[in-house]
């Protein structure tokens, strides 16, 4: 049963997370509500462990909540049941894409997806932030980085070595 509720429950998320893996947050957090298969701080540690690994963001998640869920089996089950909306839309868009895309009503769908979108990731990113800039230390480390990344416009794991050892040297 439990990785039925898997399936269907990252079926929902790959099916309504429209917009990417950062879409896939404000689900997660309902996860954590509903059936507290993680807690708010492994979200954090997900989402950091996520953006910095290989791979789309939503798919590590659900690949993370499973297994820690469910092991290796829930895993892949939470996997597949996110992707499997993905693959069936794009299988039925490819074949009437070209027919459509011109069409005003779709079109103005897309207009209208887009900034709901960046809302649902910017509501969860402030909700998720509140926790973290509460932490003094955080907050130096978040600003530090902000100001080096956008001083320096170094490759991205500079900065995620660089704050891993600062974490390791403050222990966060």
């Amino acid at each position: 049963m439990l990785y039925i509720t898997l399936f269907l429950e990252f079926f929902k998320i790959g099916l309504f997370s429209v917009g990417g893996g950062l879409a896939t947050l404000p689900f997660l957090q309902e996860l954590i509500v509903k059936y507290g298969w993680i807690t708010k701080e492994e979200l954090l540690n997900l989402i950091a462990i996520a953006e910095s690994t290989p791979g789309p963001i939503g798919v590590n998640a659900a690949t993370f909540v499973g297994y820690n869920t469910a092991g290796i089996m829930g895993g892949i089950i939470a996997t597949l049941g996110l992707v499997t909306p993905s693959i069936i839309i794009i299988v039925f868009i490819t074949h009437f894409f070209s027919k459509f895309y011109e069409h005003s009503f779709v079109r103005g769908a897309f207009w209208g997806i887009r900034p709901a979108v960046t809302g649902l990731i910017a509501s969860v990113v402030f909700g998720l932030g509140k926790t973290e800039l509460l932490n003094y230390r955080a907050l130096l480390l978040f600003l530090l980085m902000f100001l080096l990344i956008n001083r320096y416009k170094k490759h991205p794991i500079i900065y995620l070595f660089i704050a891993a050892i600062i974490g390791i040297v403050f222990r966060y």
